[in-house]
């Protein structure tokens, strides 16, 4: 199975801690916020992995090469401008085009979610797309759900006048699994952005679905969510066996 990491991006909102290294490659227990993200793919049986660069990207392709050591295969895509998380998709378009379904996963997310029950979900409901979905107040989004978990609405960065009429607790978790067919949604050649330009279009299809986080989940996004995952992969909230070795053969 195939997946698509997406760490592009600057992570200006950790200030000092990601002025000279990519998010991604923040240390968690010593090792890099990735390997714990490569770890639990794997276990799952997503193997072929394609990671979009874009800032620092010598130290991501440095410290992971081609992934053999970790029992993966590994690909890069490289970004000269940004092209947000659908544009970065577009981008690798044939990578993914053969697969009956795909991994969408943000690189700032750390999660041991059960990505093969999440699949099996996807799988059964023929979907266009499963988003992760948790319960948060005032998040960046909000999403409504009928009674077969089918999404219905997909409001990303509503305003509080728009927040009033949605009560809905459900918010993107920042992973998604998809059916090729939603690369036909995404505009070629240009900067798109799935939850802001994807998601609420494809409501209308009756094929875009929420799947219940039901692991530890936390998105890495400021000095004290890295505390925090940290703390939780040291007591045990957090699970994800990391490979015995990093080390490059």
């Amino acid at each position: 199975m195939k997946a698509m990491v997406l760490c592009a991006g600057y992570g200006t909102r950790l200030g000092d801690l990601t002025r000279e290294i990519p998010k991604p490659m923040l240390p968690l227990n010593g090792q890099p916020m990735l390997l714990y993200i490569l770890a639990n793919l794997k276990r799952h049986g997503f193997s072929q992995i394609i990671i979009n660069l874009h800032f620092k990207s010598e130290m991501i392709e440095a410290f992971f090469g081609n992934g053999s050591n970790l029992g993966l295969e590994i690909t890069y895509s490289h970004e000269p401008a940004l092209l947000g998380t659908a544009g970065g998709l577009k981008n690798v378009e044939a990578f993914f085009r053969d697969e009956p379904a795909f991994l969408v996963h943000y690189g700032d997310i750390v999660t041991d979610q059960n990505f093969s029950a999440m699949l099996r979900f996807h799988q059964e409901r023929c979907a266009q797309a499963t988003l992760l979905l948790h319960q948060r107040n005032k998040s960046n989004s909000v999403v409504t759900l009928d009674d077969k978990n089918r999404i219905v609405e997909f409001l990303e960065r509503p305003s509080e006048e728009m927040r009033q009429k949605h009560s809905s607790p459900w918010v993107n978790s920042g992973v998604c699994i998809c059916s090729p067919e939603i690369l036909n949604q995404i505009p070629p050649g240009m900067a798109c952005d799935l939850p802001r330009n994807i998601f609420s279009k494809l409501t209308r299809t009756r094929k875009l679905f929420g799947y219940a986080l039901s692991g530890y989940r936390c998105a890495v996004d400021s000095p004290e969510r890295l505390a925090e995952v940290n703390a939780a992969l040291a007591d045990g909230r957090c699970h994800i066996p990391l490979p015995l070795s990093t080390e490059k053969p």
